[in-house]
């Protein structure tokens, strides 16, 4: 049994805020933030905009490009840092926006990993029965816990969605489709370097985004690198059958420095972090979805998925369209 992608969907708030815009209200320029970053724009959600409103326009794109009615999703993994409430979780407003009541509906935090996780989380449940078909979406609306007197953090961020609908199917023969492989880590000794400084069990606040952006960026190339290798050998693949690799848009660097540490062509790069600077959970599948739709990725393709976020967490997932 497989996990089969059968549609992708995402969605972007209406706002977009150019360098030039956001150097009007921080301390920054278009140039350095290019020069750092390769980030030129991002998205901002308005007032009306939520996480799940934007998780739940993803997903009707996602149902629609999978041909299905939402009523035959019997699982919901939403990942998501910014949920709409503390309680009950993102996912169960989603799912009675599409009307899919009665399945399992869930969220998962692990930060910009967090589609990684629901990914692995659904592959698992697909596989041992537990739901047929899944809807796995990531949303976020970062720029409700962005300290905007911060240009180190407020300049990396954006708001968005991502999902993907996967359906069981047993598949046969030398290249079946679906979910190949997937590595996840955390290690915790590292909440310091990346982290909101608020909770409802401490500070009985939201709180605002902190990072030592230097220290985060090393950990990233080493530990992206090295989880993409162990995903390699247990599919009993190599870096050369890889088609295209769908990375965590943080950095424009640290996707250059980990595709040169693989050995992989910056064209086999999926790269939206210029347009839609870091969405955290959403930024993987929002990044899928553009390479599906413009035609890049087709079925067949092997596309390997990656992600690092704060904590930290860490993971990828291999792919065969």
């Amino acid at each position: 049994m497989h996990s089969v992608l059968i549609g992708t969907g995402s969605a972007l708030p209406r706002r977009a805020v150019s360098n030039a815009e956001l150097a009007e209200r921080v301390d920054t320029s278009d140039e350095w933030i290019v020069e750092r970053t390769g980030i030129s724009n991002r998205h901002i959600a308005a007032p009306d905009e939520t996480t799940s409103s934007l998780a739940t326009d993803a997903a009707k794109k996602a149902v629609e490009a999978a041909g299905i009615e939402a009523e035959s999703i019997d699982l919901i993994v939403l990942a998501t840092a910014t949920p709409d409430q503390t309680f009950p979780a993102t996912a169960t407003i989603v799912q009675n926006n599409l009307g899919c009541r009665g399945g399992i509906a869930f969220d998962v935090a692990a930060v910009c990993s967090g589609f990684l996780y629901a990914l692995g989380v659904a592959d698992s449940m697909l596989r041992t029965g537990a739901a047929k078909r899944a809807l796995v979406i990531g949303s976020e609306t970062f720029s409700r816990i962005l300290d905007w007197e911060d240009r180190t953090t407020c300049v990396l961020f954006g708001d968005g969605a991502g999902a993907v609908v996967l359906e069981a199917r047993e598949e046969t023969g030398e290249k079946p489709r679906g979910i190949l492989a997937t590595r996840l880590h955390a290690d915790g000794a590292h909440n310091h370097l990346l982290f909101v400084d608020g909770g409802p069990s401490t500070t009985g606040t939201v709180g605002k985004v902190r990072m030592k952006g230097r220290e985060v960026f090393r950990h990233a190339v080493v530990n992206l690198a090295e989880v993409l290798k162990e995903v390699l050998e247990e599919s009993g693949l190599t870096t050369a059958d890889i088609d295209w690799l769908v990375p965590h848009q943080a950095n424009a660097r640290i996707l250059d420095a980990t595709a040169k540490k693989l050995g992989l062509p910056a064209e086999k790069v999926v790269m939206t972090v210029g347009q839609h600077a870091n969405t955290s959970a959403a930024s993987v599948p929002l990044a899928l979805d553009q390479a599906v739709r413009d035609g890049r990725i087709v079925e067949g393709d092997l596309v390997m998925l990656e992600a690092m976020g704060g904590g930290f967490t860490w993971g990828a997932s291999l792919i065969r369209m």
